[in-house]
C-alpha cells in the first residue's frame, strides 16, 4: 500500500504519477484506504481539517507524488438574478452552515450544493431555479481556511497593554 503523508498543494499533472478520484464526502477525511485511478492500494494519513482540493498533491512516503481529483456526483446548482438576489441566496444557504461551491458560467452566478430537500426548498423561496445534475463539487474553502488554518492574521509590536474582541458573525 502507498502511503500518502503530507499535502502539497495544487501539483501540475504531468509531477503526478497516478491520480485519486474521491467524491466530497470522502475528500473531507484525513484518514481513509482507497484504490487510485490506476488501481493501486492507497492509504491517506494526513493531518484533519483541510478539506482536499481538486488538483491538490498528496506526497507519499516514497517520495511519490498523488493528485487528487473531485469525482462527479450528484449535486443541486441554484441561479437566480446576479448581484443582490445573488448574495441574498448565498448568504441564507451559508448561513445554514453547509459546503456551498459557487460559481459563474455564460449562463450566470450559481451556488451549487450536494442533494437536500431542506436547502433547496430554501432556494426556491429565495426565487433560484434549480437544476438537478451531476458535477465535481468543490466548495469554496471558507476565508479562514485559505491556508488551512484558523488565525485572526495580526501580530503587534507595541509596547502597552491593550486586548481584542473578536466576533464572528454566522
Amino acid at each position: 500500500m502507498l502511503r500518502l503523508i503530507e499535502r502539497l498543494g495544487p501539483v501540475e499533472a504531468s509531477a503526478a504519477s497516478d491520480t485519486l478520484t474521491l467524491p466530497f464526502e470522502l475528500r473531507i477525511r484525513g484518514r481513509l484506504k482507497a484504490q487510485s485511478d490506476s488501481g493501486r492500494e492507497l492509504g491517506l494519513f494526513l493531518d484533519r481539517g483541510p478539506v482536499l482540493r481538486s488538483g491538490e498533491g498528496l506526497k507519499a512516503e516514497s517520495g511519490e507524488v498523488v493528485r487528487v481529483c473531485a469525482a462527479v456526483e450528484p449535486v443541486v446548482t441554484a441561479r437566480v438574478a446576479a448581484g443582490l438576489p445573488l448574495a441574498r441566496l448565498a448568504y441564507h444557504l451559508g448561513n445554514r452552515h453547509v459546503q456551498l461551491a459557487l460559481g459563474e458560467d455564460d449562463r450566470g452566478g450559481w451556488v451549487r450544493f450536494p442533494p437536500d430537500h431542506v436547502l433547496e426548498e430554501l432556494a426556491v423561496l429565495l426565487g433560484a431555479e434549480l437544476e438537478h445534475h451531476n458535477a465535481t463539487f468543490d466548495p469554496e474553502p471558507g476565508a479562514y481556511n485559505q491556508t488551512g488554518g484558523h488565525s485572526h492574521g495580526h501580530s503587534h509590536s507595541d509596547a502597552h497593554d491593550h486586548s481584542h474582541e473578536h466576533h464572528h458573525a454566522h
